[in-house]
C-alpha cells in the first residue's frame, strides 16, 4: 500500500508552470515536500494535504522530500485537459489524459516513419549526463537544435528538472517532450519514445536529440534490473527510425562501486545487448575494452570551460571528472554527427 499521510502547509513557494516547493508539517515534524502543479494545483500556507512519504522515509538518495498526492483544501475542483482523452499514470490514482503529439497532425494522415537523414540521437544512461552533453554540443555547433526526450527509468515529472528548465531558459535546449510514462514536457507529451524522437526531429525540426531518464534512476544493483537500461530500448528505436545513435558511456573516476568504476556495467551490458552497432563517445586519451562492432569515437572533454558555465558540475554529491569528460565528449561527438562532417 501507498505510505501516505496528512500535511498542513507551512511554507509555500513561487510556484512555476510545474513545480511548487514547500515546507509541510508532518505528524509535528516541519518536511519538505513538493507539488507537481500540473497534476495537484499550487498550495499556500494553512492547506491540508495528503503526502506521499515513502521516499523519504526510505531515505532515499534523491527522494528527500514528500510528494502530494492530494491538496484537500483547494484541490479538489480539477477539470482534467479539455478534449483529452490519452491517458497517462493509467490505472493509478494519478491517471490523467493528456493531448499527445501522434494526434497532432490536422488532415489525420500519419507522419513518414523516417526522420530526416544526418539527424542523430544520443543516448543518456543518466539525467546527469544531459547537461555536459548540452553544453559541449552547443560550443561545438552554436547554430544547431538540441532537443531532449524524457523516458522513463528514473524521475517521471516532465517538471521536476530544474537543469532541463535552464537549459531550455539559456538556449541550450530546443525542446522538451515527455515519451513513455514520463509526463508534462514542456513542449509536449507523447505516448512512445518513437513519437517523441520523430516528432522532435520533424516537426519541430531538431538538427539532433537526446534521450533518457529524468533525475534519478531506478536502480537494484543487478546488471538487467536499473532505469540506465532504458538505453537499449531507446538506441534501438532510433536506430529503427533512421537516425544515427551515439550511446553516451556512463564512466566515472570516482564512484565508490567498482561496477561503476572506468567503462559502467550499464554501457556494458547495453553495448552487449545491442542488435546493431551504434557510435561510442569515449573522452580522448581513455581506454576502455572495445566491442568490435560499435563504433568508438574519440573527442575532446573541455571540463575547465563547462566548470565556468555554472551548469553542475557534482555526480551524486561528488567531484567526478571522467562522468564529466564522458559526457563532455559526447556532446562533441553528436554536434560533428549533427553536421555531416
Amino acid at each position: 500500500m501507498l505510505r501516505l499521510k496528512r500535511a498542513t502547509v507551512l511554507v509555500a513557494g513561487p510556484p512555476t508552470e510545474m513545480e511548487q516547493r514547500l515546507a509541510i508539517d508532518v505528524d509535528g515534524e516541519r518536511r519538505a515536500a513538493i507539488a507537481d502543479v500540473g497534476l495537484v494545483g499550487a498550495a499556500e500556507p494553512g492547506d491540508e494535504l495528503v503526502v506521499n512519504v515513502e521516499a523519504l522515509e526510505l531515505r532515499l538518495g534523491s527522494g528527500g522530500f514528500d510528494i502530494v498526492h492530494v491538496n484537500l483544501t483547494r484541490g479538489l475542483d480539477g477539470e482534467g485537459t479539455p478534449g483529452a482523452h490519452v491517458m497517462k499514470l493509467n490505472y493509478t490514482s494519478l491517471q490523467h489524459a493528456v493531448s499527445p503529439v501522434e494526434e497532432g497532425r490536422a488532415d489525420g494522415t500519419p507522419p513518414p516513419l523516417r526522420v530526416p537523414v544526418g539527424r542523430p540521437a544520443a543516448v543518456l544512461a543518466l539525467h546527469g549526463q544531459l547537461a555536459p552533453l548540452a553544453w559541449a554540443f552547443a560550443q561545438a555547433a552554436p547554430r544547431a537544435r538540441l532537443g531532449y526526450v524524457q523516458t522513463g527509468g528514473g524521475a517521471l515529472p516532465g517538471g521536476h528538472s530544474c537543469v532541463v528548465r535552464d537549459m531550455r531558459a539559456g538556449g541550450l535546449l530546443a525542446g522538451h517532450l515527455t515519451a513513455g510514462p514520463a509526463f508534462g514536457g514542456a513542449d509536449g507529451e507523447a505516448i512512445t519514445t518513437a513519437a517523441a524522437l520523430h516528432h522532435g526531429l520533424t516537426a519541430l525540426d531538431w538538427d539532433a536529440a537526446v534521450a533518457g531518464p529524468g533525475p534519478g534512476i531506478l536502480g537494484s544493483g543487478s546488471a538487467l534490473g536499473h532505469g540506465g537500461l532504458q538505453a537499449l530500448d531507446i538506441a534501438h528505436t532510433a536506430l529503427a527510425l533512421g537516425c544515427e545513435a551515439l550511446l553516451v558511456a556512463r564512466m566515472s573516476s570516482t564512484d565508490l562501486r567498482a561496477r561503476h568504476r572506468g567503462l559502467s556495467h550499464h554501457t556494458r551490458t547495453v553495448l552487449d545487448l545491442l542488435l546493431a552497432p551504434v557510435a561510442v563517445a569515449v573522452p580522448a586519451g581513455e581506454q576502455v575494452d572495445e566491442i568490435d562492432r560499435h563504433d568508438y569515437r574519440r573527442h575532446r572533454a573541455d571540463l575547465d570551460g563547462y566548470a565556468r558555465s555554472g551548469l553542475p558540475s557534482r555526480s551524486m554529491g561528488r567531484e567526478d571528472p571522467l562522468f564529466f569528460a564522458s559526457a563532455l565528449a559526447a556532446g562533441e561527438a553528436l554536434a560533428e554527427m549533427a553536421s555531416g562532417a
